[in-house]
């Protein structure tokens, strides 16, 4: 996430009640999570075992729990616990704002855009031209959508991401500042759900259709023109490229790549980065063709154990 106004080191500081350890009139511009960060972002670090990882990132401002020797251009935010820090620019920047009518006064809604009955848009959504919104859907802050799209009913885009660190004394939750992007042409089947990103944007492209309760994680970029079956789960910061087929009940896993043109069969569960052009099936999802051989293999097997016991 950008800052609309960039802060100063000094002015940071005062805000988390952090100690700054460089130029005070270091200019900090948004924040984002370590595997997002850009030149300009702050970030935090509560581990030594990625203190490392944090300081050499891209980030040039670190949120760290412990006073080290600043990178050269960077700076350090030293809190006794950077989450909480972390949180506190969150809310800062992007405050939960309570609703007080179904269509936010801020909401901008195209020419020819239909919204039905019982539909909730919240503060700062944008909504293209010629869209249809089904009853019951509920669009969170800060959504964008494109036009000529397609939503049915029972729709939430923009909920929190899952994104819970847990502590002894209980789950801390990491909340989310991000939003959703959906592209022109999209189409998304009743009771599916699109979380916001934690810092950055949960991405739908052009002209990809969803079909009825697809579940999409936090961060997660689907490119064009890409066809997800129904009861599709697909986690956290995973990219799926363009023109992906995805049926039914397919599962795929976090921090992962689809390459583009892959096609996923039914009731497979993605585990891994898959190669695009290719056809995969099972779980963990291997191209189809071995996966079928070793179904068949399978099979054989106990007639072959037979043979060898007569033996």
């Amino acid at each position: 996430m950008k800052f609309p106004n960039p802060l100063t080191l000094a002015e940071a500081a005062e805000l988390t009640g952090a100690k700054a350890i460089g130029d005070k009139s270091f200019l900090v511009t948004g924040l984002n999570e370590i595997h997002m960060v850009e030149p300009g972002d702050v970030t935090f670090v509560d581990h030594p075992k990625y203190y490392d990882k944090a300081l050499n990132s891209a980030a040039t401002t670190i949120l760290i729990n412990k006073e080290v020797e600043a990178p050269a251009g960077k700076a350090l935010l030293v809190h006794d616990d950077p989450f909480v820090a972390f949180r506190i620019l969150i809310r800062h920047f992007r405050p939960f704002t309570p609703s007080s009518a179904s269509i936010a006064e801020s909401a901008i809604i195209g020419k020819g855009t239909i919204i039905q009955p019982g539909v909730f848009i919240g503060n700062n959504v944008t909504i293209g031209e010629n869209c249809l919104i089904h009853a019951n859907v509920s669009i969170y802050d800060h959504t964008t959508i494109g036009n000529d799209v397609v939503i049915h009913s029972g729709v939430v885009i923009g909920a929190d991401a899952y994104y819970f660190q847990k502590k002894p004394e209980g789950f801390r939750k990491f909340e989310s500042c991000g939003r959703v992007i959906i592209g022109d042409k999209v189409e998304i089947g009743a009771m599916t759900t699109i979380d916001k990103g934690v810092t950055g944007d949960t991405i739908i492209g052009e002209d990809t259709k969803f079909d009825n309760h697809v579940q999409v994680g936090h961060d997660t970029h689907i490119g064009k023109r890409c066809l997800i079956g129904a009861h599709t789960a697909i986690a956290g910061v995973t990219k799926i490229e363009d023109d992906v087929l995805l049926w039914a009940k397919v599962a795929v896993n976090k921090d992962l790549v689809i390459g583009k043109g892959a096609v996923i069969l039914a009731t497979s569960g993605v585990d891994k980065t898959l190669e695009g052009g290719k056809t995969y099936f099972g779980t963990p999802a291997i191209e189809a063709r071995r996966k079928w051989r070793e179904l068949a293999a399978l099979r054989a097997l106990p007639d072959l154990l037979q043979k060898f016991i007569k033996e």
